[in-house]
């Protein structure tokens, strides 16, 4: 993969933003299910590209990036009911729900990429 380095830098910091937005949302009974199902898909984008380069065949690379594509829209989907949920400022989604779209169109582009072309 040409840019394995920016992906694996680029979902760690995804990680981090998704962990500390968390933090800012309410202690409360319904808002700790968001807030535990947003930090596990969260954190798992990165750790699946993590795990998708250190792959042991193409097929695993392709499988592992593919999860990765499936944590990211899942994050997707978490953040956005975060933020109509109006926890707090809807305004404080805006950049981690674009950052999240991002990534799921890059990660589609990955996959989809070394499907057709039988490179990793």
């Amino acid at each position: 993969m040409a840019h394995e380095g920016d992906i694996l830098d680029r979902t760690y910091k995804f990680a981090l933003r998704v962990i500390a937005l968390s933090r800012q949302l309410p202690d409360s009974t319904d808002s700790r299910v968001l807030i535990r199902q947003l930090v596990r898909s969260g954190t798992s984008v990165g750790a699946n590209v993590e795990e998708a380069t250190a792959g042991s065949s193409r097929e695993d690379f392709i499988y592992k990036m593919n999860i990765a594509l499936k944590e990211a829209r899942e994050t997707h989907y978490w953040l956005r009911l975060a933020r109509d949920s109006k926890y707090v400022s809807p305004k404080k989604f805006d950049a981690i729900i674009q950052e999240a779209d991002e990534l799921r169109r890059i990660l589609g582009a990955i996959v989809s990429k070394s499907r057709s072309s039988g490179k990793q």
